[in-house]
């Protein structure tokens, strides 16, 4: 439709054409996936990051539990594998049925936006879909890292056998993990990497002290 400038003149206005909108789409689209790829990545990292630490935590505290009421490197040993296995298995349903439950409400708002907006580009729908967070995806990274976790005490501990020594070492290296977890923690989360790594440190040892000392307690009361 044409309209009159200032000098009087008509003007007929630019009407964008069909490519130009649809580049125009394009290009927000993939800024919006660049952000929106990066927020499900940061999202499995974290899992990993936590899995592992529980693994290192719940492993190294139940070997230093059965430590405190059986010298028998074969019992911290078996205690840690069951560990591991029981734990990891936990990890990835829990995490599994966490980001299922994600999937589920993303799709929901997707559907309802869709509905509202019917001029929305189809293929726009299927990018979307294909960044969707990974129920799989997340549990295998949590029972992996989890597992990765767990073998640290168990390594730590697998070939001595004077009692003392192992409980010695099975600490140290807990310690040192603990801090390189909390470190990456720190670095994915952009906390300040002293304290998060010395909260994670202070917890681990938390665990691992009520744990040995319950134990201990329950075991030479006869019970």
């Amino acid at each position: 439709m044409e309209s009159l400038n200032q000098q009087g003149k008509f003007v007929v206005p630019m009407i964008p054409n069909e490519q130009d909108l649809e580049q125009q789409a394009t290009t927000t689209l993939e800024v919006e996936t660049k952000d929106f790829d990066y927020s499900k990545r940061s999202q499995w990292l974290r899992a990993a990051v936590l899995g592992a630490n529980d693994g290192l935590v719940s492993t190294a505290s139940l070997m230093m539990g059965v430590g405190a009421v059986k010298h028998d490197i074969k019992a911290m040993i078996l205690t840690g594998f069951a560990g591991l296995v029981a734990g990891a298995c936990s990890m990835a349903i829990g995490e599994f049925v966490s980001v299922y439950s994600q999937l589920d409400i993303e799709v929901a708002q997707m559907k309802r936006e869709k509905e509202r907006c019917r001029g929305i580009i189809e293929h726009v729908i299927v990018d979307k879909n294909e960044n969707l967070p990974n129920p799989l995806q997340a549990a295998a990274a949590s029972a992996l890292a989890f597992s990765v976790g767990a073998m640290v005490p168990l390594l730590a501990a697998f070939f001595i056998s004077d009692y003392k020594v192992r409980i010695g070492v099975v600490v140290v290296a807990v310690s040192f993990a603990l801090l390189v977890f909390g470190w990456l923690g720190a670095v994915l989360g952009k906390a300040p990497i002293f304290r998060s790594s010395l909260r994670v440190l202070v917890g681990g040892w938390v665990a691992m002290s009520i744990t040995f000392g319950l134990t201990k307690l329950i075991g030479s009361s006869g019970l």
